[in-house]
Parts: structure tokens; sequence; C-alpha cells
């Protein structure tokens, strides 16, 4: 029973509405822009690569931002990482990992709460 509520709250996560068309197919946050359709990542026209991990953490920032999100919820947002007892450091580690490749400044740790995107999205 826990493990279907887990996969119906991560399918309510996944089905949040994304970008439709092609003017619409990017976040842009702080110069930043995640373009949806390619999973992708660029900056001043340069692309930063991300693993799948990375990017759905990332898409998960982007379309919560200023929200403090709490490592159980991002670790139910990752389709990867669907597994029956997740680790909840792999949060840390994948907020990390992305700290180096984008401004660390963005991602801001909420103590004892979670990570939030202190950037606005539009």
């Amino acid at each position: 029973l826990v493990v279907r509520v887990k996969n119906l709250l991560w399918r309510i996560d996944l089905a949040r509405p994304t970008p439709q068309n092609a003017s619409e197919n990017c976040y842009m946050f702080s110069g930043y822009c995640l373009n949806v359709m390619n999973h992708t990542l660029e900056h001043n026209g340069e692309a930063i690569k991300l693993t799948r991990a990375e990017y759905e953490l990332l898409l998960a920032f982007v379309t919560n931002p200023g929200k403090v999100l709490h490592r159980e919820r991002l670790l139910r947002m990752l389709s990867a990482r669907r597994v029956e007892t997740p680790d909840l450091r792999t949060i840390d580690v994948l907020v990390r990992r992305l700290r180096h490749k984008i401004t660390p400044e963005l991602l801001v740790t909420q103590h004892g709460e979670g990570y939030f995107l202190a950037s606005e999205v539009y």
C-alpha cells in the first residue's frame, strides 16, 4: 500500500503541466534556459551537460521557484530513483553536483527543511 501511494504521488508530480508551444519550451532563470523539450540546460548560449537525475531535480526547482522542497518530495520526483528504500543523501549529492554546474547561490539550503531555487523563473 505504501508503494502504491508513493507511486501515485510520483505520478501526480509528473502530471504538472509543462510548456506546450515553442515559445514556452524553456524555463528562464538567472541567465539559464532549461529546455523541457530537449531536456537541456543552456547558459549564455552554451550547453551545460546534465544527467537525467540532475535535469529532473532542476526541473522540480524551476517548477516550484522559491518554495522549500523537502528531500523526501524531491526524491519522489526523480524517476530514476524509484526504489523501495531510497537514500535521502542522494538529493544532497545531486544538489552538490548541480551547484558545480550552475551558480551555487541559486540553490539554497533551508536548514532542517530542504532546498529551494532563489531566482525568478519566467
